[in-house]
């Protein structure tokens, strides 16, 4: 193995290894939220750090290795692909922190169990982190085969976000004295919602790679 394939297979283990860290937020996040577990929250708002530090290492290696090696074609499409998605992948590990800060404020047990029943947010959950997981398999496999079934679950996330507020709409219209809480559980749904663009994103950037085709902005 040359010097240059080293280099390159230490930094797709660095990026399997802040990819593993946020799908355990993601799950951590998911057991937080539905057990209204502050313990739990805690330990995500404080795991962050580990995340954040990965980014960081990851873009400075992936600079060092352009500057040093002066990569072309594929090498250079995966580097690039490598920075972008560590940077999504703090995104979405900063969104986890934020619901579980949610739970640690501790100022809105009293919404109806049933409303977040309706909303459907297990589900939600569920779809993102299967999202996580699949995308993490398609870069660990260097095969795109997935990456449409992946993107069609965003759709899902999206669906879901847009029929929550309708549903939080008329639980308020019914609940007024409910209304802080509400527009926190928006907020939340709407975070939820953005990690699923983030993860389409992180699919798109493994398409760009291996296939080397760009998909962003593919529907305009």
């Amino acid at each position: 193995m040359k010097h240059t394939d080293k280099e390159l297979q230490s930094l797709k283990e660095e990026i399997s290894q802040m990819w593993k860290l946020v799908i355990s937020q993601l799950e951590k996040t998911k057991q937080s939220f539905l057990n209204q577990d502050i313990e739990i929250a805690r330990e995500i708002a404080s795991r962050e750090k580990r995340v954040d530090a990965f980014e960081l290492k990851i873009d400075c290696d992936c600079e060092n290795y352009i500057a040093l090696y002066n990569p072309v074609a594929i090498d250079l499409r995966l580097v690039l692909s490598l920075i972008k998605i560590s940077s999504t992948l703090e995104r979405i590990g900063d969104f986890c922190e934020g619901i579980a800060r949610h739970v640690v404020d501790d100022d809105c047990n009293t919404v109806e169990p049933q409303i977040i029943e309706e909303l459907q947010i297990e589900r939600i959950f569920d779809v993102l982190i299967s999202m996580l997981s699949d995308s993490f398999v398609a870069l660990e496999s260097e095969n795109t085969k997935t990456a449409g079934k992946i993107l069609l679950k965003d759709e899902e996330i999206d669906t879901l976000y847009h029929n929550s507020l309708d549903i939080i709409a008329n639980y308020l219209q019914k609940n007024t004295s409910h209304i802080y809480c509400g527009l926190k559980l928006i907020l939340l749904i709407r975070k939820l919602e953005r990690i699923g663009d983030h993860c389409s994103n992180i699919v798109e950037d493994i398409v760009f790679y291996i296939d080397a085709k760009v998909l962003k902005h593919a529907k305009l």
